[in-house]
């Protein structure tokens, strides 16, 4: 066995194991979980709601839905950081689509619009994590739909619309990029 079977074995007892004891409802697992994938997970909230309070909330709302819906992750179907991914991104992207939020920008100020346009370039967090070193390994096409949707809270029928690309073009890209990733992070 090759230590980078080794290494990858070692990883998916230790995921198992993690999951284990956040079934059980085991502090430590929720301790040990906030400390190693709050700041990935805070990044990507903070890419997508420039607000650091809504920011702040939303990372609160993401542990509450992953102790509350741990039963429902299904390790067959992916990663742990995948699925708790999936779950932050949706609940950030329900909040941008709310009608909180719908309210505020229309009160939003130009002073406040600017200063959301000069946070927007400084980098993230999820860089931390090599989230942006994996994507620089995707062509242009996929790296472009995948900042999008992924980073910008596009929906993939907002992508096609802002790209202005056919809609199934954009799902074969995600789709295609997805592919590409997985392929990247096993090799590793």
């Amino acid at each position: 066995m090759t230590n980078q079977t080794l290494n990858h074995t070692i990883l998916q007892i230790l995921e198992t194991e993690l999951v284990s004891l956040l079934i059980n409802k085991d502090e430590k697992g929720f301790e040990y979980l906030y400390t190693n994938y709050s700041a990935a997970l805070y990044g990507v909230i903070s890419r997508m709601v420039v607000d650091q309070d809504i920011a702040d909330e939303l990372l609160q709302d993401a542990f509450l839905k992953i102790y509350h819906k741990i039963d429902s992750f299904d390790a067959d179907k992916g990663k742990l950081f995948t699925w708790m991914l999936n779950l932050t991104r949706n609940l950030a992207i329900d909040k941008l689509r709310s009608k909180e939020m719908s309210q505020r920008r229309k009160s939003d100020n130009v002073g406040d619009s600017v200063y959301k346009l000069d946070r927007k370039s400084t980098p993230s967090q999820e860089d931390g994590i090599g989230v942006r070193e994996l994507l620089d390994q995707l062509d242009a096409s996929q790296k472009q739909v995948m900042e999008l949707v992924y980073f910008g809270g596009f929906t993939q029928a907002e992508a096609a619309e802002e790209l202005k690309l056919p809609l199934g073009t954009v799902k074969t890209r995600v789709r295609s990029a997805l592919i590409n990733l997985r392929k990247t992070l096993d090799i590793r």
